[in-house]
């Protein structure tokens, strides 16, 4: 068996597609553009790559990103200033503080001081409180897109037993709420760096999702015959960008597997947009 490769390009370019047309409609409706402030402190390379795709997305999309950057000596007290004038600007409805931040900076507190309305990330306690009674203002961007690929590609959750590998409070938790959320209706099993004979959990899912950030850690011989395999992770080694799952070996057992890059990768900014649009659409309605 080989599996099918679930496009993550294509699907993310129909959801940016979405989340354009939405952006011109409210536009046409209320004079509206829906608008997403980046913060973006200190001088890491991949967050500096990060942030730019994210504003060439804004940009194609017809939205409006303002980036403000930050040194890396940047205080505590200063970045919360600047965090606490974007929440009271009506004109920003996005508020994305990219991650890492520098040390000496605490990022709970910083995430926390983010208005839950303009929280597009979905990291705020109150966003995810809400996601875990069902009733998300926001998804979090990286579980959101992994639910649209799996309902775009035709593939059932409910009643599947679905395996999360990693416990961040930024995939592993949200995922696997998402995946036990009423409508998808799927039986969740979530591992982590402490469970027990993990690879016996792997073997047992339907649906197995890889988000542990250890280079090709879901070995072939871990993927029970004909599972959907969703690989979160995205490692370099050497030249190569890697997954958490070992691609090759995966690709000959699993019905379906998302590739590294090009599978989960590209959805998460698609769904960064549909989250701004949101906060957009809200925001605007409260305010007329």
């Amino acid at each position: 068996m080989t599996a099918k490769v679930i496009d993550g390009k294509q699907i993310a370019e129909q959801t940016r597609a979405e989340a354009a047309a939405g952006a011109l409609e409210l536009k046409a409706r209320t004079g509206v553009v829906p608008h997403l402030a980046a913060v973006l402190v200190g001088d890491d390379p991949a967050s500096a790559v990060y942030v730019r795709n994210k504003q060439i997305a804004c940009e194609k999309a017809g939205f409006k990103s303002t980036l403000h950057r930050l040194p890396a000596t940047t205080t505590q007290s200063e970045l919360l200033t600047l965090v606490h004038s974007l929440n009271a600007n009506p004109a920003v409805h996005g508020i994305l503080v990219q991650l890492p931040l520098p040390k000496g900076l605490d990022t709970t507190l910083i995430l926390d001081a983010v208005s839950p309305a303009k929280d597009v990330d979905g990291f705020h306690p109150e966003n995810v409180g809400l996601l875990q009674q069902g009733r998300p203002r926001f998804l979090p961007c990286t579980p959101a897109g992994v639910m649209r690929m799996l309902k775009v590609s035709g593939l059932e959750t409910s009643g599947k037993h679905a395996v999360v590998v990693g416990r961040s409070d930024i995939v592993g938790k949200p995922m696997a709420a998402l995946l036990s959320q009423k409508g998808a209706d799927a039986t969740v099993t979530l591992c982590h760096s402490r469970t027990q004979d993990i690879g016996a959990f792997c073997r047992a899912a339907d649906i197995l999702v890889a988000a542990i950030g250890i280079p090709q850690f879901v070995k072939g011989d871990m993927v029970k015959p004909g599972a959907v395999v969703i690989d979160v992770g995205i490692n370099r080694v050497g030249d190569k960008l890697v997954g958490d799952v070992d691609y090759g070996p995966a690709s000959q057992i699993a019905s379906a597997i998302t590739p590294v890059p090009g599978g989960v990768g590209p959805m998460t900014i698609a769904m960064l947009l549909q989250n701004t649009l949101a906060a957009a659409v809200a925001l605007s309605a409260a305010g007329s």
